[in-house]
């Protein structure tokens, strides 16, 4: 994302990208139980992610409040990874 934004940030494009975590879907629902608790255990939170976290942070990456952003990964992720 740094590259590309570097690139075309004098056009007034911005390049963003968001990371999702470990988030509620119909992917992990099928993890065995065991799974998800020991990864529930190195999330902060102490909980999933939902796709709503997810959607919340690219609605904001696209909307004028983060209009001097840009070259950034957005980590949605309960603080798993910081």
């Amino acid at each position: 994302t740094k590259s590309v934004a570097r690139e075309v940030a004098g056009r007034g494009l911005r390049v963003n990208a968001v990371a999702p975590g470990f988030i509620d879907t119909e992917m992990t629902a099928v993890l065995p139980d065991k799974v998800k608790e020991d990864f529930l255990r190195q999330i902060p939170m102490s909980r999933m992610g939902t796709p709503r976290d997810v959607a919340e942070a690219v609605y904001w990456l696209a909307s004028e409040a983060a209009a001097y952003i840009t070259g950034q990964v957005i980590h949605v992720n309960g603080g798993m990874y910081m």
